[in-house]
């Protein structure tokens, strides 16, 4: 249970992660296919988690042929998920105990998230847990979105802590991929993508939940 190396920060995902955000996506990115006339299944919206801005739609236009309408498609995710995303957001079982555990052992805590900066300040201000995060690096204060892993190299600058001392928390195939990149030690906590042997191959750890997380970095940090 315990972690290959001493942790000095520990750095979250929020869609799937802190964020039950999934579903409110899968949910809208389906219903907009339906309003530009193109079938956009459930499970091929799953595939996407941990993708937003122009990694999503480089892989619109990849996967689909050259009469996807890209930009009204876009336009209609976006007209149905202002409204499911422009409240507070459910939280992930174990999310808020988890921040504020974390920051009573004086763990320097950071986000690494693919919505832009704006957006990741209202969900931590509508939660209650800004006060666990003043470090925040967002999809727009990069270069490239994950699966690169620029949003996490911003985080650890930030947060002033090498890449191989820092904790990522990541539920998704392509956040995984980013923290595992940048050279984190990342535990997966799965939220609709079971890990594949690939994935797995690439965390110290997967976790069910949440609660589960707090227990490995408990004994880690306790050792």
């Amino acid at each position: 249970m315990l972690l290959p190396r001493p942790i000095s920060a520990v750095i979250f995902d929020m869609d799937g992660l802190l964020l039950d955000t999934v579903p409110l996506y899968a949910e809208a990115m389906v219903q907009a296919g339906q309003d530009v006339g193109v079938n956009i299944t459930h499970s091929y919206v799953l595939s996407l988690v941990g993708l937003l801005g122009s990694e999503l739609k480089a892989r619109l236009i990849d996967d689909h042929d050259l009469g996807f309408p890209i930009t009204n498609y876009l336009k209609a995710m976006n007209t149905r998920l202002e409204p499911l995303l422009g409240g507070r957001v459910p939280l992930k079982p174990g999310a808020a105990d988890l921040a504020k555990y974390l920051s009573s052992q004086k763990v320097p805590l950071a986000i690494a998230t693919s919505m832009k900066h704006a957006e990741a300040r209202h969900h931590l201000d509508a939660t209650g847990l800004s006060p666990y995060f003043q470090i925040v690096a967002a999809r727009d204060d990069v270069a490239q979105g994950k699966p690169y892993p620029d949003v996490y190299f911003k985080a650890m600058s930030m947060l002033g802590s090498a890449p191989a001392s820092c904790v990522a928390l990541e539920d998704s195939f392509n956040g995984v991929r980013a923290a595992h990149a940048a050279g984190a030690m990342t535990i997966m906590v799965p939220d609709v993508q079971i890990p594949t042997m690939e994935i797995e191959g690439f965390c110290v750890q997967v976790a069910r939940y949440l609660y589960k997380v707090k227990a490995i970095l408990s004994a880690s940090t306790d050792a």
